[in-house]
């Protein structure tokens, strides 16, 4: 190990520590300077907006305040004219509609006589327009009541009309030498108000709104929101009863030349605060990065060697540049000997080479299904296994494909796991279509000794009327034809019996299903006829042919009516019906068999399915397992219902092929 020299006697002194934070206060005290002139400088704007809008509001309250000082006295002069018992004269009606200007805030002018009741409007209105607690109520009664006691004008609620629009009253009432005459009512229009009274130069910088008692905006002079949170409120006086004025200022405009000056200085400022803590931080985060990277990579390494499944990178053209121990141990070759090497490949069994090379071609072209692919591969010492292979792309840091990263499962063991299941399956349907013949023997023995019982009597009767020698010729020609009938008779029965009892690999053909179901029935026929059962058969035609095994098919539809004939064994004899049907269903030819049992109870119905699990005292409980596997098996599906008028309904559906 090298050990570090020690500095000469006569070299400076490390500068003590506060040294190195002395940049950082300085640039900190210039950063916070600068911050502290820029919220000052924010805050001297934001008071002189303030003034302004305040100088505003009261422009525009003294305005508003004009307006209807005005109107109440246009309103006045009004009075006599219109409240006399004639017409109004033309020099009234001149001076009403003058009243009526839009610039005004009026949309309508009413005179009311002593009593109340509207003598005229201006113009005319009938009650359609109005909405809510306004309608009936206009114009406002208590509003007339309280300017004829005040013997002064007196302003109403404010109240909505339709199009959204809010109105309230001004009524005015007219004296003549001390004698009431009456009221004059003006109308006004809170949204036109706002829309003609405020100036344009107004709306510019503000929002004007109005607010009812409540809270609730009942009219605007905009209806874009401002961005500012600087408002002033003030009540609305006239017409009063709560009403309030809202004015909202608009986001003004930024100072853009300071505000860049000094927010280039605070960015200069954190810059030089940024670059000296990258400098002094830089040799530490690369020590540190360097140690992380060391202990990824022997994480990493370690999680690999670890590993039983095999790794082995390719690149483009498809030679290897990387693999993993477990790929070495799987093939028997040391990764110095494989990494390097192009197609093909020394663990390509040579049997196998021409479907490997497709493998090969597929992977390389980007054509690799998700699932994987299995291929046949070599040991080093001549041994073949079966391997799943998985690739996907190799990307390296910069988001470039660079090859392939495939991963290498043997597979050997359980493929011939699966082999032995498929087998020890198979056998175990062969038994149970053994056990279903075994049940069935008596009653075969018995169908079988009637034909050849016939064929006997028939043999005994042709032999002794020709040892009579009376026997004419077309009467032995019609007994050898019964006799042969009788043997084909026999001759079915065993050939069914040795259909469905024969033990063979699965064979997938092109079959009608109809046709299996009628020798199905056809087997079972005489043990139904024994135990009094009615087979009924509905089967749809034109069926689409499917792609099954017929005997597997076939020993699914003896299951399932055997099945249905023991569940009716305690019904009456003219209640043992079995119903078979065929029909298509969303694409799945679906067969049903139908009984009028007793049913499936909740709790045997959970465990109908499991293995060696049986209702029946001899019983061996794998006959609905069995054709659940079938089923299975030819991506079918078997299920089963309660039936309406009782018993169970077991389907079996299969998928027709397109």
């Amino acid at each position: 190990m090298i050990l570090n020299p020690l500095p000469p006697s006569n070299s400076a002194p490390p500068p003590p520590s506060w040294y190195w934070s002395l940049p950082y206060a300085a640039v900190a005290l210039f950063i916070a300077t600068m911050a502290a002139l820029l919220w000052l400088t924010h805050r001297q704007d934001a008071e002189e907006q303030r003034a302004t809008l305040i100088n505003d509001v009261l422009w525009m309250e003294q305005n508003l305040s004009f307006q209807f000082e005005r109107n109440d006295a246009q309103l006045t002069q009004l009075g006599p004219a219109l409240l006399s018992n004639g017409r109004p004269s033309a020099t009234a009606e001149a001076r009403l509609k003058q009243a009526l200007d839009p610039e005004s805030g009026l949309i309508r002018v009413l005179w009311l006589d002593p009593s109340g009741r509207v003598k005229g409007s201006e113009p005319p209105y009938t009650d359609s327009h109005l909405v809510g607690e306004a309608s009936g109520t206009f114009p406002s009664s208590s509003a007339y009541r309280l300017a004829r006691s005040l013997g002064r004008p007196v302003y109403s609620d404010a109240y909505a009309v339709l199009d959204n629009q809010t109105q309230f009253e001004a009524h005015v009432p007219i004296f003549d030498g001390g004698r009431y005459l009456g009221s004059v009512v003006g109308v006004y229009s809170l949204n036109n108000m706002l829309a003609r009274q405020i100036p344009w130069w107004f709306s510019e910088r503000y929002r004007v709104s109005v607010s009812n008692n409540l809270g609730t905006e009942i009219a605007a002079k905009s209806k874009v929101s401002p961005l500012s949170s600087l408002n002033y409120e003030i009540p609305f006086e006239p017409p009063g009863h709560g009403l309030t004025v809202n004015v909202t200022a608009y986001k003004s405009e930024v100072r853009w030349i300071p505000l860049l000056l000094m927010g280039s200085l605070g960015v200069l400022g954190a810059a030089i605060v940024w670059s000296l803590w990258q400098l002094r931080r830089h040799m530490k985060r690369r020590q540190q990065a360097e140690q992380a990277l060391s202990a990824e990579h022997a994480f990493r390494k370690a999680m690999e060697d670890s590993l039983n499944t095999g790794m082995r990178a390719r690149d483009l053209t498809g030679k290897i540049t990387y693999v993993n121990p477990a790929f070495c141990r799987m093939v028997g070759w040391s990764a110095e000997e494989l990494v390097g090497l192009t197609p093909p490949m020394p663990y390509w069994a040579p049997e196998a080479l021409e479907r490997t090379r497709a493998v090969h071609e597929l992977v390389l072209g980007g054509n690799a299904p998700p699932q994987g692919m299995e291929i046949r591969l070599m040991r080093r010492n001549g041994e073949r296994f079966d391997a799943l292979l998985i690739e996907a792309p190799l990307i390296d840091s910069s988001g470039k494909h660079i090859g392939w990263m495939g991963s290498v499962v043997d597979v050997t063991e359980q493929k011939r796991a699966q082999e032995l299941a498929r087998q020890q399956q198979e056998r175990l349907q062969a038994t149970a279509r053994l056990v279903t013949m075994g049940e069935m023997a008596s009653t075969l023995a018995h169908e079988l000794n009637q034909p050849l019982a016939a064929i006997s009597s028939y043999n005994t009767g042709c032999l002794n009327m020709l040892g009579n020698g009376d026997l004419p010729k077309k009467e032995l020609t019609t007994i050898l034809e019964k006799i042969g009938k009788q043997a084909q008779r026999a001759g079915q029965i065993i050939r069914r019996v040795h259909t469905f009892v024969r033990r063979s690999e699965p064979k997938f053909e092109t079959v009608d299903v109809n046709a299996i179901l009628k020798e199905a029935v056809g087997l079972v026929e005489p043990d139904a006829d024994r135990r009094g059962v009615l087979i009924e058969l509905e089967l749809e035609d034109n069926l689409p042919s499917i792609h099954a095994d017929p005997v597997m098919i076939e020993q699914v539809a003896v299951n399932l009516i055997r099945n249905g004939m023991d569940a009716m064994a305690d019904n009456p004899r003219e209640t043992r019906r079995l119903m078979i049907r065929t029909q298509r269903q969303n694409g799945t030819l679906v067969c049903t068999v139908a009984d009028r049992g007793a049913g499936i109870p909740p709790e045997v119905a959970e465990k109908l399915f499991a293995p060696f699990f049986t209702t029946k005292a001899e019983g061996m409980g794998i006959g609905l397992n069995i054709c659940r596997s079938i089923a299975e098996l030819h991506r079918g599906r078997l299920s089963f219902e309660n039936n309406p008028g009782g018993g169970t309904i077991f389907h079996f559906s299969l998928p027709i092929p397109p």
